[in-house]
């Protein structure tokens, strides 16, 4: 018999304003919404590109964690940057938070609804349990 789908929230006022869920657990896979660098306890967001994949990271780490997965599940990575130039910073977040095997990755240069947005992250996991 197959496990319901069920939904994963972070609290985020864009997730109700925009009818989307932080990730949706089907199965063995659980799919993460791009996730931007706001600290949801805060509401604030760091100007700085690194810091927000870094707050990014741990909001998806718990979300992760609710999901009873972590990193080591992911298995595709979708990045969005508003500024090539902030390739290597969040690079290194990522390099900093994956081993072998790494998940695939797709990182995309794009604008963004907010402008203090710099960086934003979406990731897919897949848990045989």
């Amino acid at each position: 018999m197959t496990e319901p789908r069920s939904a994963i929230s972070s609290g985020s006022k864009f997730e109700e304003m925009a009818g989307y869920s932080r990730a949706v657990i089907d199965g063995e896979w659980v799919f993460i919404s791009g996730t931007a660098g706001y600290d949801f306890e805060t509401h604030e967001i760091s100007d700085d590109a690194e810091e927000q994949a870094r707050q990014s990271m741990r909001t998806i780490q718990h979300t992760l964690e609710q999901a009873n997965a972590s990193f080591a599940d992911v298995v595709r990575v979708r990045v969005y940057l508003a500024d090539r130039a902030d390739v290597m910073a969040v690079s290194k977040v990522l390099g900093e938070t994956f081993s072998d095997p790494r998940p695939t990755n797709t990182t995309i240069i794009c604008g963004f609804a907010m402008p203090e947005m710099k960086v934003e992250i979406e990731m897919t996991a897949l848990c045989r349990r």
